[in-house]
């Protein structure tokens, strides 16, 4: 708990707040509800250059999070209208608890199914959920003691093919495997999340607690083959949304095992996170903590105009805002500074620079993230996950305003 870190004067101001942001967010997800014409088959994603809602079918990685940010806005709200639209965007993901061909299940079916168990105790979803972690497993190899991401990747400075990618990203899908383990009592599920994790702690995290984005292996050896980068300015750099998934990563893996090594982990990214020298003084980073600086050469020269630009991105602060908060919860060691910069986090994230006006930014919430520079995919625009890790970390805050426990409904 965090009741030390509390100011009684502030109390009301901070609760408010959060009142307020909700507020705005049932507003903005209500008017979304009515661009989506109730087509519960296409998920927001993003927008166009013309301000026009971008969707994607259910496939794509980001489908759980436009459904998982609906049950947010209802727990906070109580408003039964989005409760009714989450339970419908859930429902229609049902056939990805067989999905296979790439490794966001975790994202795609914990981010909405997940919250739905959560708040309604429906055995069906909890079911679901359980399907859905076999189907996460059947990409882990115990040769590499990883989970595959991708089928394969091609680098971009030799066009080499790796068939053994496993990326950062993937440190957030094993909540889903840790679920399915304490609701079953089957400890493989388990068994292959921590084993994922140490490895993605021994090769994925630099000695400084920066990170590498890919890591490739050899399928028959196990051994590293190959360290890059698909969506950062370089192979050497940190690509700050990549920080952000490993910090929230090894703190959700704490949380599960108890094991001081992902708490040490977790810690010292985050330490490495907040003194960076290129880290604005609002903590909402640039894309890349290492764009344009000497030592790092852009993998595609045909992007390196894009670059000249230092795009913030909101999604990379408001998932590290998220994960923040927890961590705070776990050490007395700069327990207070990381609790001080998620409030600052989205103290940023909320005020005119990076939240949209009402009815604007095709009704997401958050302005100015990035999907990728190097795939010239999504510059500067609204993500639907950071508007779903915006919500969380306001949950969490709340939470902990009221003296509860983080993880509690």
């Amino acid at each position: 708990m965090l009741v030390a870190f509390r100011n009684d004067n502030r109390d009301s101001k901070n609760k408010m707040f959060v009142e307020d942001n909700f507020q705005y967010a049932q507003r903005q997800l209500k008017a979304m509800l009515q661009d989506t014409k109730n087509n519960t088959t296409s998920f927001p994603r993003s927008i166009n250059e013309a301000g026009k809602l971008v969707s994607t079918d259910m496939y794509d990685w980001t489908s759980g999070f436009f459904p998982g940010s609906l049950w947010y806005a209802y727990e906070y709200t109580k408003d039964t209208t989005l409760k009714t639209a989450a339970t419908k965007w859930t429902e229609g993901l049902a056939p990805l608890q067989y999905f296979t061909r790439h490794h966001d299940l975790g994202f795609m079916m914990y981010c909405s199914y997940g919250n739905a168990y959560r708040l309604t105790g429906n055995k069906s979803y909890r079911d679901i959920l359980v399907q859905s972690a076999k189907s996460l497993s059947t990409r882990f190899s115990p040769v590499t003691g990883s989970i595959k991401s991708w089928n394969s990747f091609k680098t971009w400075h030799d066009n080499k093919t790796y068939n053994f990618p496993v990326i950062i990203d993937n440190m957030m899908n094993l909540e889903l495997l840790f679920f399915a383990s304490k609701i079953t009592g089957d400890t493989s599920f388990r068994h292959i999340a921590v084993t994922h994790a140490l490895t993605a702690m021994k090769n994925q995290v630099r000695p400084d607690f920066s990170t590498f984005h890919v890591v490739c292996y050899d399928t028959i050896t196990g051994a590293v083959t190959g360290r890059e980068t698909a969506q950062g300015y370089a192979d050497n750099s940190t690509w700050s949304r990549g920080q952000a998934w490993g910090i929230y990563g090894f703190t959700m893996t704490y949380r599960e095992t108890k094991d001081p090594r992902f708490l040490e982990t977790a810690q010292k990214m985050a330490d490495w996170y907040l003194s960076q020298a290129e880290l604005p003084k609002d903590k909402v980073p640039y894309w890349d903590f290492n764009t344009m600086e000497a030592g790092y050469v852009p993998g595609i020269k045909s992007y390196a105009k894009k670059v000249t630009v230092k795009y913030r991105d909101a999604s990379a602060a408001a998932i590290t805002a998220s994960a923040l908060f927890e961590l705070s919860t776990y050490t007395g060691r700069n327990a207070k500074t990381y609790y001080k910069a998620a409030v600052q986090m989205l103290e940023s994230l909320t005020g005119p620079a990076y939240k949209a006006l009402p009815g604007t930014n095709g009704n997401f919430l958050l302005k100015h993230s990035v999907g990728s520079i190097p795939h010239n995919s999504e510059i500067d625009v609204p993500l639907v996950y950071a508007d779903y890790y915006l919500l969380e970390a306001l949950m969490r805050y709340n939470r902990l305003l009221e003296g509860k426990n983080i993880m509690s409904n």
